[in-house]
C-alpha cells in the first residue's frame, strides 16, 4: 500500500526537464527506471512509494494468494498478487493517470487483462497494512476504489487482527467487519470463507 509521496530525485525519470510539479501518466510511468526492489503507486499524477512488507504482512499475503487461488481454480474470474500494475481509468492513449498496485486483486473479465497488468477496475481488491501506513492513505484508497468502481475492497489489519470489508452498493461503501473467532466472508463471490484465526495464526 503507498505510504507516502515519493521523492522525485530517487527515480530516474525519462522526462526532460523532470519537472516536479507536471502530473505524470501511465506512458511516463512505464519508462520510470527503479531502484531494484522499489515500487511506485501513480495517484491522479502524484506518485508515492510503496513500503517494503514485513515478514507478517508476507505470510497473510501468502494465506490468501494460495485460498484465492484455490478458490477460482477452473473458475472465470482470476486471481493475481503484487507486484501486479492496475491501471484503474484506464484509457488506450495511455494518458491515464492512476496505477495501483494493491496486494491481491481478483479480476473476472478476461478483456481487462493486458500484458502489463489489469486495465481497470479489479472485482476485489485486497490491501495489507503495515504499521507505517495512515488513515489519510487508508482513505485515499478507499475512496479511489470507490470512484474506479471496485465492487469488493478488504482492508487487512495485522495488528488489530481485524480485516475490514468494503462492499459497493447504492453507489457507496458498506463496511463489514471480522475479527478472531469469526471468517471473512465475501459478499462478491459467496462460497469464499477463510477463519481469521488461520489468517493471523502466525502474526
Amino acid at each position: 500500500m503507498a505510504d507516502s509521496s515519493f521523492s522525485y530525485d530517487d527515480i530516474k525519470i525519462k522526462v526532460q526537464p523532470p519537472l516536479k510539479e507536471v502530473k505524470w501518466t501511465y506512458k511516463d510511468y512505464k519508462d520510470w527506471e527503479l531502484k531494484p526492489g522499489e515500487r511506485v503507486e501513480l495517484i491522479y499524477g502524484i506518485v508515492y512509494a510503496i513500503s517494503t512488507p514485513n515478514t507478517f504482512h508476507q505470510r497473510i499475503s501468502m494465506i490468501l494468494s494460495g485460498n484465492l487461488y484455490n478458490f477460482f481454480e477452473g473458475k472465470t474470474c482470476e486471481p493475481f498478487a503484487a507486484p501486479f500494475d492496475v491501471r484503474l481509468f484506464y484509457k488506450e492513449d495511455e494518458s491515464d493517470d492512476t496505477v495501483v498496485q494493491p496486494d491481491l486483486i481478483v479480476v473476472c473479465d478476461p478483456q481487462k487483462l493486458g500484458k502489463e497488468g489489469c486495465r481497470g477496475a479489479p472485482d476485489l481488491a485486497i490491501e495489507i497494512l503495515s504499521p507505517s501506513n495512515t488513515a489519510t492513505e487508508i482513505n485515499r484508497k478507499k475512496n479511489l476504489y470507490l470512484k474506479a468502481g471496485v465492487l469488493e475492497f478488504w482492508i487487512v489489519d495485522p495488528e488489530e487482527k481485524l480485516v475490514e470489508i468494503n462492499v459497493l452498493k447504492d453507489g457507496n461503501y458498506t463496511a463489514y467487519f471480522y475479527r478472531l473467532g469469526e471468517s471473512l466472508k465475501s459478499f462478491k463471490f459467496p462460497g469464499f470463507e477463510l477463519p481469521l484465526d488461520a489468517l493471523f495464526a502466525e502474526v
